[in-house]
């Protein structure tokens, strides 16, 4: 089941107005990027990140979920951590420096 643009648009505007979160919409998902990296992505109207170590210290209970057959496992970002912009403004802070830089072509 593809992802919604309204739950797309709800999770965007979470982060706090952040003009480098932005997406791209993927055989009928999104994955998210920030200052030009990608992050994690919305699958099945579910929010998930990289498991970067800082990640994986700021999520320690989150759960680890395929976003696709054949993918590696992120983690799940609940609910209520959406609700929580703050806590995501914090986590996509923490998180950056760790993710890759996109490869060059």
């Amino acid at each position: 089941m593809p992802s919604s643009q309204k739950f797309r648009d709800y999770v965007v505007a979470q982060f706090k107005g952040e003009l480098r979160v932005t997406t791209r919409k993927m055989m009928g998902e999104y994955i998210l990027y920030a200052d030009g990296k990608v992050f994690g992505g919305i699958y099945d109207d579910r929010l998930l990140v990289k498991p970067v170590p800082a990640a994986l210290a700021m999520l320690p209970g989150a759960k680890k979920q395929l976003p696709y057959d054949g993918a590696k496992p992120m983690l799940r970002i609940t609910a209520e951590q959406i609700e929580d912009s703050s806590f995501l403004a914090k986590l996509l802070d923490a998180m950056l420096p760790e993710v890759p830089a996109p490869k060059k072509k």
